[in-house]
């Protein structure tokens, strides 16, 4: 009797750990809490860049990042500008693409 309870137990902890763990995995539409916390640092890395710029830190720009490529959008006043932005977000370590839908006004 104990021994049947233990292996219930037993296996009712295996399987709630392995629904735990793939509720943390990554899909393809999805990240998991490891990348989060990566894209949030690297859009706090970015910000940190645009606004270190005297040129481009008073513009409306609008950083997001997601499994290491940032998307960068919002409004430029001119092409300098725009390709200062896109520079700053690809020098942050971590970065694998940037996504520019800036619009110089």
């Amino acid at each position: 009797m104990i021994i049947i309870r233990a292996k219930k137990l037993i296996l009712t902890a295996v399987l709630v750990g392995s629904t735990v763990l793939a509720g943390c995995a990554s899909t393809s539409k999805q990240e998991s809490t490891g990348q989060y916390v990566d894209s949030s640092t690297i859009t706090a890395k970015v910000k940190t860049n645009l606004i270190s710029d005297p040129d481009i830190k008073s513009l409306p720009i609008s950083v997001k990042t997601y499994k290491g490529t940032v998307q960068l959008s919002g409004f430029v006043d001119n092409y300098e500008q725009k390709q200062r932005a896109i520079a700053a977000a690809r020098s942050v370590p971590g970065v694998t693409a940037v996504t520019d839908s800036l619009v110089v006004k």
